[in-house]
């Protein structure tokens, strides 16, 4: 009988090695998809800041010669739409922030529909070493896309009375306020004599964010 138990402990061991073998390479391999999954999360946020960068940068500057003191309502309804925007460093932004998370913009479209700018990108790291085969060499790649959205109406400019005249520039040419209404009743006010810079007036007039 003694003989008997001691031959089927030596015939359990090997099994007992495999089981605990093939535990093991299930966890690793749980964990190479935890590592992949990092990687793509990484990538993903990468993306989403580039591209919130981008449409940022797009309205914190009009295109050179964009006189906001002489524009007609018209004008600033054309503002409104998002045509004045000036996209020729927004890419050039895109790329500072994905490479301040270790990725590189792979593509950056100007906004061609209601101001969206898409960024794709790829992380400059890999997933890493792990027991699935490959992972080594594998990056991870995500896209994103802003909208740049106006949140403010033109107020209609008001008619001066006697007792409200007009403003005037050296020319004689009448310059009045301009009154926007933005979301949630809040009034915003552009004085063509007492100017304020454009960044800080594009922070009101629009809203940046991620599409949906």
């Amino acid at each position: 009988m003694i003989r008997r138990l001691r031959c089927d402990q030596g015939q359990a061991f090997p099994i007992y090695i495999m089981m605990v073998a093939g535990l093991l390479f299930v966890a690793l391999a749980f964990f190479a998809v935890g590592q992949a999954s990092a990687t793509r999360n990484g990538a993903q946020g990468a993306a989403d800041a580039a591209a919130l960068a981008a449409a940022q940068e797009a309205r914190s500057n009009l295109i050179p010669g964009f006189d906001l003191e002489r524009l007609d309502p018209e004008g600033w309804e054309d503002l409104l739409d998002g045509n004045g925007f000036d996209l020729t460093g927004a890419c050039g932004r895109a790329a500072d922030l994905a490479a301040s998370n270790d990725s590189t913009v792979v593509e950056c479209l100007p906004p061609t529909l209601a101001n969206e700018f898409t960024v794709e990108i790829e992380t400059n790291y890999t997933v890493g070493n792990s027991v699935i085969p490959g992972t080594e060499d594998r990056h991870a790649a995500a896209s994103a896309t802003a909208v740049i959205e106006p949140r403010c109406d033109l107020l209609p400019r008001p008619v001066p009375g006697n007792d409200q005249p007009p403003g005037d520039d050296e020319s004689g040419e009448e310059r009045t306020p301009v009154e926007f209404r933005c979301d949630g009743g809040e009034t915003v006010e552009f004085d063509p004599l007492d100017p304020i810079s454009w960044t800080d007036l594009g922070k009101f007039l629009f809203s940046v964010r991620l599409a949906d």
